[in-house]
């Protein structure tokens, strides 16, 4: 199994390919998921002397971690008052300081293992489809305030300079954040975990647990690892499994294209070396790759993946009607993924039963945000913090089933709406 055919894959340094699981394998922890999650939960157990085994479906980044766009920046996919409201204003504040630590802590990664191929580049300009300075200063004053975090604010002549749309009005550019090479950190992660002793099996799903003993027994078609500590990082691709899992999250497709080769064309657009979002519910996301050679476009959710023709006329459409000058921009590649996506929107992380843990539902939160998930449950099962349990609130709830992917399509359509309203009512 190879990974589908998307830029990661073109531009991937390391190709590894890890021997599937064959026979009996012990070891302290298993952990079921070679995404990003998986893996950082994997690494610090593997820097603190553990004996780890992962297990992969596929191959090494296969789902979103390694075919998402890149960027590294604080915050969760729902707003901090909504955060307050299920888990209390003090929770909410330790939630967001963990967002920031998890851009920090993949930085550090980057440095400390070297990747120079995961390409890191600082900044990230948030920008606004409609006339909202007051409440843009407003919430880069808050953050200034409560977590000495630096954003700084552009007035619309400012963001017009380096975003060449009509488009666009304020915003507010963050410098501690960055974008880079998903897959890329990951394969590197992956080795790092392998040199320390950990062992990685990639087209080794799992297809039976038994995790009511002492000791956890996961099964594979080609062999049984046993463990005392279970990790289940599975993300959009969890199958029945654990059937709690798979209850408690809505698989939601989301789609990315890059462009051809066409650096003098794309800087008639775009003249940033940041990585861009705007602030709609599901809006664009963008930046530039190849030293500014290809543009890298992502946007626009369902409940049903589309072919890639399709999500590429769609993302076509959004990139020409914020920037009509990338009309004659040709599309060289686009593909979709699953990602997870719990009904609360705000991952779902802890302890299905003692030495049973669980990282899923990270759609929509960003790198940071997966990354410090890994090193909590890590943290946990090393007897290191209880921080995990910041996330109590934000429980295995049953996501509804083919009903609640349903309501979910039908709400965004309503959010889609809302914000065409929004920018035409200016």
């Amino acid at each position: 199994m190879t990974y589908p055919d998307t830029y990661y894959r073109r531009t991937l340094v390391d190709n590894t390919i890890r021997p599937p699981l064959r026979d009996v394998s012990e070891c302290e922890t298993v952990v079921v998921g070679g995404g990003l999650a998986g893996l950082t939960t994997a690494l610090q157990l593997a820097r603190a002397g553990q004996q780890v085994v992962v297990l992969e479906a596929q191959r090494i980044g296969f789902g979103a971690s390694g075919r998402n766009g890149g960027f590294v920046n604080p915050g969760f996919a729902t707003g901090t008052d909504s955060i307050a409201a299920m888990a209390g204003v003090d929770a909410a504040q330790k939630l967001h300081r963990l967002s920031i630590e998890g851009v920090d802590f993949v930085r550090k990664t980057i440095r400390d293992l070297d990747i120079k191929a995961a390409e890191p580049r600082s900044g990230m300009l948030s920008v606004l489809r409609h006339d909202g300075g007051a409440a843009l200063k407003a919430y880069a004053e808050q953050l200034a305030r409560d977590f000495n975090y630096r954003l700084d604010y552009l007035e619309r002549e400012k963001v017009r300079t380096v975003l060449h749309s009509e488009r666009y009005h304020q915003g507010l550019r963050d410098p501690n954040a960055f974008h880079m090479h998903p897959l890329n950190y990951l394969r590197a992660v992956a080795v790092e975990i392998e040199r320390l002793g950990g062992r990685i099996h990639e087209r080794s799903g799992a297809v039976e647990a038994n995790l009511d003993g002492a000791e956890k027994i996961v099964r594979t078609d080609g062999g049984d690892v046993r463990a005392r500590q279970a990790v289940f990082a599975t993300g959009g691709y969890t199958g029945p499994l654990v059937g709690r899992l798979k209850r408690a999250f809505l698989p939601i497709a989301t789609y990315v294209m890059v462009s051809e080769d066409a650096p003098d064309l794309i800087a008639e657009a775009i003249t940033t070396t940041d990585a861009v979002g705007d602030n709609r519910r599901a809006g664009d996301y963008y930046r530039i790759v190849e030293d500014g050679r290809r543009l890298l476009w992502g946007g626009r959710i369902t409940t049903r993946a589309a072919s890639p023709s399709v999500l590429a006329r769609q993302l076509r459409r959004e990139m020409v009607t914020t920037y009509p000058q990338l009309e004659k921009l040709k599309t060289e590649l686009a593909w979709s993924g699953l990602m997870s996506y719990a009904r609360h929107l705000m991952p779902q992380i802890g302890a299905l039963q003692p030495g049973v843990w669980y990282l899923t539902a990270f759609g929509g939160h960003g790198i940071n945000t997966t990354a410090i998930a890994g090193k909590l449950i890590a943290e946990a099962i090393l007897g290191e913090s209880d921080r995990y349990r910041l996330f109590a609130p934000f429980g295995l709830a049953w996501a509804g089933g083919p009903a609640g992917l349903a309501v979910a399509q039908l709400t965004y359509w309503k959010l889609q709406a809302q914000d065409w309203w929004r920018e035409r009512a200016r």
